[in-house]
């Protein structure tokens, strides 16, 4: 198979002399086409040109030296007895490359050296030509300017390129920090749809197994239907959204403190009997603090289910101007295991609404839980003054 690959153009020292090549070809030409034969130029002008050539090829080792010396043989080449042609183009390649590729000092060394070189030819040596001169300066500003323009192009370019680059590493970490943000919310999401009403199956399935009576195990396998039922629905429903299908079904209202009694009647049916408590002037909570408060009161029922043991619990939900507080307690052995994903939940939650939450044994035995949800999210700290 054909080798297709594009051949590589040279670089760095090669590049230059190849440069100096084809400058040098067209100097020469035009000043032989200039002085209408190979035979009417003197050696001596091939000789002058090299000198520049020569310059112009080493540039990148020595770029003050060699753009002196470009300017000053060009300078030269023009005052001596030599025939018109396009020497200027060396030293105004050298020149425009040097201001190009940010060597300002070579830039500028090599042209004063050659404007002064031909300024003293100009009005020291002959009758002085003060257009000549102006129109040799102006050309040399030309040179210089448009390689300034081209540096100064060259590094926009680079800083929108790397604006581009930052800009597309900001928008990949900013979708990593959500889809982050994302798994987690829903990982919370599912532990607490599973954890709850799992927890009460079990719970429901363990006393169905030790009561002899027929009609306490068959209240025992009904509740574990509504309970399982109830998973089900709120698994669907997660589900359904995750994978964005079951749009035209309507989906289950999200659960929020109006269904706080269905939840804890759910509870008591599990054998956790529950007092519930509403304080204060109860206002429209925004859905994410109505939500939070209402897992949270979810999963400190489940813990106490879990691991209360025979207890009962009281949940206190109190409404404040500005915030709203759950507080979960009952009287059972505590939690002696350190802390699970369950709280580790109940607290992430909490942050993200800006609020704070504590969990912990109560010195009297049993479990408390206490949040404290704010209704508007916290304002960003101001910067400090300077």
């Amino acid at each position: 198979m054909r080798d297709v690959t594009k051949p590589r153009l040279p670089s760095g020292q090669r590049a230059d002399i190849l440069l100096a090549a084809i400058v040098g070809v067209i100097v020469a030409v035009s000043t032989i086409w200039s002085a209408g034969g190979l035979h009417f130029v003197h050696v001596r002008a091939f000789l002058m040109m090299a000198v520049g050539l020569v310059a112009l090829a080493f540039r990148r080792r020595a770029p003050v030296l060699a753009t002196t010396v470009a300017g000053v043989s060009t300078a030269y080449y023009y005052i001596g007895p030599f025939p018109d042609g396009m020497e200027m183009l060396t030293f105004a390649v050298a020149s425009y490359l040097a201001a190009a590729q940010g060597q300002r000092v070579a830039a500028y060394v090599g042209t004063a050296a050659g404007l002064s070189v031909f300024a003293g030819a100009e009005f020291l040596i002959g009758p002085p030509n003060v257009f000549r001169f102006l129109g040799v300066l102006a050309w040399a500003l030309v040179v210089v300017i448009a390689g300034e323009v081209t540096r100064y192009h060259r590094a926009y370019l680079d800083e929108a390129r790397r604006r581009v680059a930052e800009a597309e590493r900001t928008r990949e970490e900013e979708a990593l920090r959500r889809a982050t943000e994302e798994r987690l919310r829903i990982a919370r999401e599912l532990h607490d749809v599973l954890a709850h009403k799992i927890s009460l199956i079990n719970v429901q399935a363990g006393a169905a197994l030790h009561r002899r009576d027929p009609d306490q195990a068959y209240a025992a396998l009904s509740a574990i239907k509504d309970a399982s039922k109830e998973t089900l629905r709120e698994l669907r429903t997660t589900l359904g959204v995750l994978r964005q299908v079951d749009e035209a079904q309507p989906l289950a209202p999200a659960p929020s403190l109006d269904h706080l009694d269905e939840l804890i009647s759910h509870t008591k049916s599990a054998g956790l009997p529950v007092d519930l408590t509403i304080s204060g002037d109860r206002v429209p909570l925004p859905s994410p603090v109505d939500l939070t408060a209402y897992r949270i009161i979810q999963e400190a029922l489940t813990n106490a289910v879990r691991h209360a043991g025979s207890a009962t619990a009281t949940v206190l939900v109190r409404y404040d101007p500005d915030r709203v507080a759950v507080e979960i307690a009952d009287d059972g052995r505590g939690h002696a295991a350190a802390e699970g994903n369950g709280i580790r939940g109940m607290r992430e939650r909490a942050a993200t609404v800006g609020g704070a939450l504590t969990a912990a044994n109560r010195p009297g035995g049993g479990f408390l839980v206490h949040a404290s949800l704010p209704l508007a999210p916290a304002d960003p700290p101001s910067p400090p003054d300077r």
